[in-house]
């Protein structure tokens, strides 16, 4: 009895390497295709003026120079809004010392004093979006650095109507602290291997990241403005999925950016991760039950381990890795161009082995800390803790 339970665990667990070589093969495949595109398209000319909404909430790192890095583009017309909640936000003097080091340049700080919802960030947003001139949004968030050429090769697609929204692929640049490091190893090697895939099975992209939103101030209007996604965790994924509701395409640019990220410490990060993977399970629960088949590591060292370290056990594992190290160099070494992968590599077999774990607790309860605030999510709404 004993023993055939864990023959039937051990099939298990070698089909998990399986499916998880497949998917590697996928990572791979989109990867390759996406850097191939990407090379040949070049930027196009388009330069519709854009209003850059940026809410902000504390002091990020290097928070002035990201700023910074939106001031200095290649670009003939566009205005940056910074918003807060409160007129003493840490933020605030970062903007002001913007204004006084480039006057010329059209630069706003609104205040935003209503509570539209739960979502502080969208609730900024709606208000800030009264003072932008232009037909044209471009939504980022606050700790995002650009290169001097990122308006022109953002906002270029924007000029064929069939493009509702052109969205950016991003590169974590971390602090020192151990979190940090795994924080920046996770964007490189899983998140952005993920979302390539996703657009390559789902026939383009159906949602949109945080890193860069830019779209047309009548395509928000009609999906009913920022207001119609207040109490959403997953805003960023709910405007991209509402404006490909449309009929529009969600668009790729090749315009790498980069975050900062807070100096996590392990506390830090691991509960950083489980709010963003119960963002996603809430999202896009299908796919993200359906992780459980690309977790290979895992899956590798449990046939080693059923199959008492049988040679055909390490060769399966052995594969297994080779693949999922090929998925990291390619996306995070060659695509990204993440000038920290080499150092933090070492730390991948971590990072995966604690991924699968915060993808178990994710199904363990609904709860959510975000810039220190408590909420319970339902069906993707935030709901504040107490309510």
């Amino acid at each position: 009895m004993v023993h055939g339970i864990l023959k039937l665990l051990e099939i298990i667990a070698l089909l998990g390497c399986a499916s998880s070589a497949a998917y590697y093969g996928l990572c791979l495949g989109s990867a390759l295709r996406f850097m191939r595109k990407s090379r040949a398209a070049g930027h196009l000319r388009a330069t519709p003026p854009v209003s850059i909404l940026k809410p902000l909430k504390g002091a990020d790192r290097e928070m002035y120079e990201s700023f910074l890095s939106h001031c200095l583009q290649d670009y003939p017309g566009y205005e940056i809004i910074f918003g807060v909640s409160e007129e003493d936000d840490p933020a605030v003097e970062c903007v002001r010392r913007l204004q006084q080091e480039f006057p010329n340049r059209t630069i706003a700080l609104i205040v935003c004093p209503k509570k539209l919802g739960a979502n502080t960030k969208i609730s900024n947003l709606e208000q800030m979006l009264a003072t932008a001139h232009y037909e044209y949004l471009l939504v980022n968030d606050s700790d995002i650095r650009v290169p001097p050429d990122y308006l022109r090769g953002v906002m270029a697609p924007l000029a064929d109507e069939r493009v509702g929204m052109v969205t950016c692929l991003y590169r974590g640049a971390a602090a020192s602290t151990l979190g940090s490091r795994l924080e920046s190893l996770g964007i490189s090697t899983d998140f952005i291997p993920g979302v390539l895939v996703a657009r390559e099975l789902e026939g383009g992209l159906h949602f949109a990241l945080g890193s860069t939103m830019a779209f047309r101030r009548t395509d928000l209007a009609r999906i009913g403005g920022f207001q119609s996604i207040v109490d959403f965790l997953a805003d960023d994924y709910e405007l991209g999925r509402r404006i490909a509701g449309l009929g529009l395409e969600v668009k790729l640019s090749d315009i790498v950016v980069e975050t900062h990220l807070p100096a996590y410490d392990l506390r830090g990060f691991l509960a950083h991760q489980l709010r963003w993977a119960r963002g996603v399970r809430d999202a896009r629960t299908g796919g993200y039950v359906g992780l459980v088949t690309t977790f290979g590591l895992m899956w590798g060292i449990l046939v080693v381990a059923l199959a008492q370290g049988a040679p055909w056990s390490w060769a399966a594992l052995g594969v297994t890795a080779l693949l999922r190290l090929a998925v990291a160099m390619t996306v995070g070494g060659f695509l990204l161009r993440d000038r920290a992968f080499w150092r933090n590599l070492w730390l991948l077999p971590l990072r995966d082995l604690i991924a699968f774990g915060v993808w178990v607790a994710s199904f363990l309860g609904h709860g959510v800390t975000w810039r220190g605030d408590r909420f319970e999510l339902k069906d993707g709404r935030l709901i504040r803790a107490g309510e």
